[in-house]
């Protein structure tokens, strides 16, 4: 990571798992922020000023999913802040591909480790810093590794 601190929200109610990607992040310079609900993820993406959000689907009291929308209806956009769901659940794929439209990746958590969350960040920040001016490829993962967590 080059200059300033790069910035991360993690929206995810499993306080392991967030947790676990939080301190890999941090170990690696990031600036992380956690929170478990819907509405304070919310409330915590709408000041702005994130680089990333790890943005959870089932979260209590409102979805991951309307998260997404009501910040992509806000104008948050992809060219300032990346949005990667994460989640635990396989998607249909009309909900998936209408997640993928407004988010900038999609990620079973049961199959990233936090070093591949770590690896996915730094390949989206180099994408970035490469071609500022398109939009970034969306990661998909399907790989699986010995210290996949297991919630």
């Amino acid at each position: 990571m080059e200059g300033q601190p790069k910035k991360i929200l993690i929206v995810e109610d499993d306080r392991f798992i967030s947790e676990m990607y939080a301190r890999t992040l941090r170990k690696n310079g990031f600036i992380v922020e956690e929170t478990i609900t819907g509405p304070d993820g919310l409330a915590k993406a709408k000041k702005g000023g994130w680089d990333y959000i790890l943005l959870d689907i089932m979260l209590p009291d409102i979805t991951g999913v309307e998260v997404l929308q009501e910040l992509r209806a806000d104008g948050q956009e992809r060219d300032s802040t990346k949005i990667i769901i994460i989640t635990n659940f396989e998607q249909d794929d009309a909900t998936r591909q209408a997640m993928e439209k407004l988010a900038d990746g999609y990620l079973i958590k049961a199959e990233i480790t936090p070093r591949r969350m770590l690896e996915i960040i730094q390949e989206m920040d180099q994408q970035q810093a490469a071609t500022p001016s398109e939009p970034s490829a969306r990661p998909e993962e399907s790989e699986t590794t010995e210290d996949t967590p297991s919630a």
